[in-house]
């Protein structure tokens, strides 16, 4: 373990994420955990304004959590989504979805909102993290074949800027790349040392 984190050795730290990306980035922290995805209803109730929505759901996750935690367990969740204007793009259901949420960014700058929300048999801490990106314009054959070959229906947004899109079509970036991929994890790193 790194040594940074040698406090957290007597810890067991469950991801509960499906998403490969927030594996290996968490793996990037040189960390054990046991993966426990926790799939959740994502709709959002009305009122909720667009930069609380991945706090919302961040909770959501953490709040129904199967298992009680043990004492020496720390359970982590997180939630990821892009807003544009004062509008949330979610995960697109289809093709169609995909191609209006790549359309509606390209030439625009999006805001990449993501939480993370820590939680032991005492405590709860939930992190924010926010970046803004901005696409060149792209054309529709470009988006086309994204969807196509990559098929970004698990991403919010319609998009993974680690693959071929963001490659070719972000243009600028202001903030944490890794919390455009889904985990900004410097401010779980920096969490982690206090706990």
């Amino acid at each position: 373990m790194e040594p940074f984190l040698e406090k957290l050795k007597d810890k067991s730290l469950i991801l509960a994420s499906g998403s490969p990306r927030r594996q290996e980035l968490l793996r990037g922290l040189e960390l054990e955990f046991e993966i426990k995805p926790n799939s959740v209803d994502e709709d959002i109730p009305e009122g909720i304004p667009a930069t609380f929505v991945a706090a919302y759901l961040s909770k959501l996750k953490s709040d129904s959590f199967p298992e009680e935690l043990k004492p020496n367990e720390i359970l982590i969740t997180s939630d990821t989504v892009v807003v544009l204007g004062k509008h949330v793009l979610g995960k697109p259901k289809n093709e169609s979805e995909a191609f209006d949420m790549l359309k509606s960014i390209s030439g625009a700058t999006h805001e990449v909102m993501t939480a993370v929300t820590l939680r032991d048999s005492l405590k709860t801490i939930t992190l924010e993290d926010q970046t803004s990106v901005t696409f060149k314009m792209l054309t529709e054959e470009e988006i086309w074949h994204y969807i196509k070959e990559y098929k970004p229906f698990d991403k919010a947004g319609a998009y993974g800027i680690q693959e071929w899109i963001g490659f070719i079509g972000v243009s600028k970036i202001e903030g944490s790349y890794f919390n455009v991929m889904g985990f900004p994890l410097h401010l779980v790193y920096e969490q982690l040392k206090k706990w």
